[in-house]
């Protein structure tokens, strides 16, 4: 990337999470500062095929940092996955004159950047998920502002669970990841909360701290479970089946990705904004900016889509070393 970059685009894709606007409004302000001009993308990695556009300016994204969602709407497009539909895309980036690509979204999002990179449009990605599933980056945008929301949603069911004596089961998003369910469930007290990362032993994941719990005088019990997992449904059933109580199940489902991003999704979707831009000012580009350690950091697209993400398990003893009657620590 030697050339001056003068125009960019910028574009949502994948899953929406709060934050994204915010991510978008900083990097056409960054693009102001330099003197660069915004193009948005509407509609993911379809709007290019399909020449979804719209120029952007400062003014444009004004009011737009509390707001949830993307303002530059979001899809999942098959035909970006074909050679004729990536080669209609790069096509529609020439049309434009656009010198790269900001692609803001998770690891969809940055093969299909990738794959764009390889036919010459340089491309930079900014994670936003609230799986937090991304494995090259600390922290993913919309991740904390997901995980309040379903602590808001817990606490207000655990209110009318504990009036009526009652088990709930409530599954949380994450796709197949536990990030955010072991975040929500040490965060709420949760009894037990399954992820896909621990192999469940329904005896002793489930049954055991239930009854741990009653006999230290609980009648009330919440069991969050990842949607990895399996379906809540059925983790009701069996509870019903071998613990004798009747759970009310709860999908708190797509609730999760909405609603105005909190300070640490705001800000630092503002500063990741602000990177990817600097990025292609200062002739780098072909990269995703990171979180690590507190700081940001450009890794090469291709290294970082090869990084894997593990679960802290420490995590899940401090959860299990919670319980009341808990056999810490259980093997």
């Amino acid at each position: 990337m030697e050339k001056k970059i003068k125009r960019i685009g910028v574009l949502t894709s994948g899953g929406d999470a709060p934050g994204m606007n915010a991510a978008v409004r900083a990097v056409v302000r960054t693009a102001d500062a330099y003197g660069i001009e915004c193009i948005g993308i509407r509609r993911g990695w379809a709007g290019l095929i399909l020449s979804d556009f719209v120029k952007l300016s400062g003014q444009d994204v004004g009011h737009t940092l509390s707001r949830g969602g993307t303002i530059l709407y979001t899809a999942r497009s098959e035909d970006f996955m074909t050679e004729k539909g990536r080669k209609r895309a790069v096509a529609t980036c020439k049309m434009l004159g656009l010198d790269g690509i900001v692609a803001i979204g998770g690891d969809g999002t940055f093969r299909g950047a990738l794959e764009l990179s390889r036919l010459g449009i340089p491309t930079v990605g900014i994670p936003a998920t609230i799986d937090n599933d991304v494995g090259c980056t600390n922290y993913t945008i919309g991740f904390d502002t997901a995980c309040n929301t379903a602590i808001d949603c817990i606490d207000k069911l655990r209110d009318t669970m504990q009036s009526h004596e009652r088990c709930s089961v409530v599954e949380v998003m994450g796709r197949n990841a536990g990030f955010l369910a072991l975040y929500v469930g040490i965060a709420v007290g949760a009894t037990a909360v399954l992820v896909p990362e621990h192999e469940l032993d329904f005896q002793r994941d489930v049954v055991e701290r239930i009854q741990d719990s009653r006999l230290a005088g609980n009648t009330h019990f919440m069991i969050v479970v990842a949607e990895g997992v399996g379906s809540a449904v059925e983790i009701g059933k069996r509870i019903k089946e071998e613990v004798g109580i009747d759970p009310r199940v709860t999908v708190l489902g797509h609730i999760q990705r909405g609603g105005a991003p909190n300070a640490r999704d705001r800000e630092t979707a503002t500063r990741m904004g602000y990177y990817a831009v600097r990025a292609f000012a200062e002739g780098r580009g072909n990269c995703i900016i990171c979180t690590k350690e507190g700081g940001i950091v450009e890794i090469p697209i291709e290294e970082a889509l090869a990084m894997k993400k593990h679960l802290q398990m420490d995590r899940y003893e401090v959860m299990e070393a919670m319980q009341i009657g808990s056999k810490v620590i259980r093997k």
